[in-house]
């Protein structure tokens, strides 16, 4: 009993320590839920209410009337850039892994290099290329651009996870008659479940929170994602704090749910490539 109680003062003041640090680093969230809730009317209180204690729904149903198109264009902006980042990672991995082709190694550097391209480079770079292919302000374009965000971490990802898949499955599939892409296909890809959701988390996320190719290649198209669409009602109506504060928390609401939904998988996921073959 003595030791037990040892243990909880000494690892007490640590759990004390790490909810405060959670709950300033979280209050900001509260914040924007409590302002979101709160009417107009007592937007300007001094000081102003910790609670909504009148709290009020109007701010959603701007959302819900204004945004939603905007909200339609990042789904299908980040599932187009799932689908795309995993279509090319996802081989390129394979083959690093597995394949073991010549320059590997400088391939994998070069992946690393390209992470630490500022965006806004590459922004410039495919808004020269997409105004001579007439792309600008469309959304496959976006979706091209926003993928050159994921490939890279995601070939990294798929690479490090499938070399710790076990030689002898892919020799026994070769054995019985399977070539290279049905291995590919029927082994490597369903034990690598885990590095694909979390690859289609981080390509998910980047892309609904991209502003800097939206910025540039979408401004003032027909089709915008979210963030833009925030941009725009800020500029537009910056005393309605409590329907841009809505806004934000329906445009959290997606990531939030599926990073809950695939935190276990990303959690083996990022550290694939801890056992080697």
């Amino acid at each position: 009993m003595n030791n037990l109680l040892h243990t909880l003062r000494g690892t007490g003041w640590k759990t004390a320590l790490g909810l405060v640090f959670t709950a300033v680093m979280l209050f900001p969230v509260y914040w924007m839920l409590n302002v979101s809730l709160t009417p107009e009317r007592d937007m300007r209180k001094s000081p102003p209410d910790l609670f909504p204690t009148h709290g009020t729904l109007d701010g959603y149903r701007t959302v819900l009337d204004e945004q939603v198109p905007y909200l339609a264009t990042s789904l299908v902006v980040g599932l187009g850039t799932v689908a795309l980042t995993v279509a090319l990672a996802a081989p390129a991995g394979y083959a690093l892994a597995k394949l073991r082709p010549r320059g590997g190694g400088i391939l994998s550097f070069l992946l690393l290099v390209a992470q630490m391209i500022p965006g806004i480079i590459m922004a410039m770079g495919f808004y020269a290329i997409y105004l001579q292919l007439g792309l600008l302000q469309s959304v496959p374009g976006l979706i091209v651009a926003d993928s050159t965000l994921a490939v890279p971490f995601a070939v990294l990802i798929f690479t490090a996870f499938m070399s710790g898949i076990p030689g002898e499955l892919l020799q026994a599939a070769q054995m019985d008659g399977a070539g290279r892409l049905r291995a590919f296909v029927s082994i490597v890809l369903p034990m690598s479940r885990n590095s694909i959701v979390t690859v289609s988390l981080f390509a998910f996320l980047w892309s609904w929170s991209d502003f800097v190719f939206a910025g540039t290649l979408v401004n003032g198209g027909t089709h915008e994602p979210i963030t833009l669409g925030i941009y725009h009602y800020i500029g537009n109506n910056n005393q309605e704090w409590n329907a841009i504060m809505a806004t934000a928390v329906v445009a959290s609401l997606p990531a939030a749910v599926i990073l809950v939904l695939a935190q276990r998988y990303v959690a083996a996921g990022v550290t694939a490539g801890a056992v080697k073959d």
